[in-house]
């Protein structure tokens, strides 16, 4: 069964949260647990025997999720992604591009979910392996991304330290404490708390600049007030913009205009900086049509996303 998810990714809560933002046009295709396994992380390219690796052990997931949009590079998909790694402390220890990495060596050299879950074109795809180093061990991930005329396809392994999940409660944080606090209300919390992400409706910037205008914006106070109501909780804004320009330069100035909105949350609703990440789609999670001028202006928006649990 396909599950549609829109804008997150999220790992289950026993394999310690992370969070990778898709598009919102992403759905998975499959999803496997593994309390205890062994992956072959691959760490360099096809060497004309086999593909160099290191082992890791731990609780394991695996995720291919399909990007419904045609003409997608495997780029792309893999750009947004990599950035997200290294903002959230992973370190990449190898990376390739088709005939790089070795061609059909590599790609039926490491474990690749079957077709038609996941379709990796021999002439497009790319691969990523990372890893973060943390007191109870490494956290590893690895990504596969590729495409076929009408999609674009990610795999996901991720491996952490077994029993590794959200760390200990202190007593500011205990379930008794956080159960006083007022439930959300709201359409903001309402989403936040039914779907995991909401559109910051009404969140303006200055023409053609990254700067907030100056005004009193209802949607950052109600999200202020929703991590104050979830002090266990965290976001990620992202920021979105039309098909105008380049990618780079779009998924450069979404970003930008994400740390805007949170040093605005900061600044002037008291929102906790420590628990929020500016994050840049460009665009590459429409909502409308950019082939219209109102299409184009909805799909230039903000959204709040929840990452999960404190890490």
């Amino acid at each position: 069964m396909i599950r549609s998810l829109c804008l997150i990714l999220l790992w289950p809560s026993a394999l310690s949260a992370q969070v990778l933002t898709l598009p919102g046009n992403a759905a998975i295709e499959v999803e496997e647990n593994v309390p205890l396994d062994s992956y072959p992380l691959p760490t360099g390219a096809w060497d004309g025997t086999t593909v160099p690796t290191r082992t890791v052990e731990g609780a394991m997931t695996r995720q291919v999720w399909r990007v419904a949009a045609s003409g997608l590079a495997s780029l792309q998909l893999m750009r947004p992604l990599r950035e997200q790694l290294r903002t959230a402390g992973y370190e990449v220890i190898f990376e390739c591009d088709t005939l790089d990495c070795g061609g059909f060596d590599f790609r039926f050299g490491t474990p690749i979910a079957p077709a038609p879950a996941m379709q990796v074109d021999l002439n497009d795809y790319r691969f990523l392996s990372a890893i973060r180093q943390g007191a109870d061990g490494p956290r590893a991930v690895s990504l596969m991304v590729s495409r076929t005329p009408q999609a674009g396809f990610v795999q996901i392994i991720r491996v952490v330290p077994t029993g590794a999940d959200a760390p200990a409660l202190t007593a500011a944080d205990a379930p008794t404490a956080r159960a006083a606090a007022p439930a959300p209300t709201g359409d903001l919390a309402q989403a936040l708390t039914d779907t995991g992400h909401a559109l910051l409706d009404g969140v303006a910037f200055e023409t053609g600049a990254v700067a907030l205008m100056d005004t009193d914006m209802p949607a950052l106070r109600a999200l202020a007030d929703y991590m104050a109501q979830n002090p266990d909780q965290t976001i990620s804004i992202v920021g979105h913009t039309d098909s105008s320009g380049g990618l780079d330069g779009n998924i450069a100035i979404s970003k930008r205009r994400a740390a805007a909105v949170i040093e605005r949350l900061v600044a002037d609703y008291g929102a906790p900086r420590a628990r929020l990440t500016p994050a840049g789609m460009g665009y590459l999670a429409p909502i409308a049509s950019n082939l219209t001028p109102e299409g184009r202006e909805a799909n230039r928006r903000v959204e709040a996303v929840v990452t999960g649990p404190i890490d």
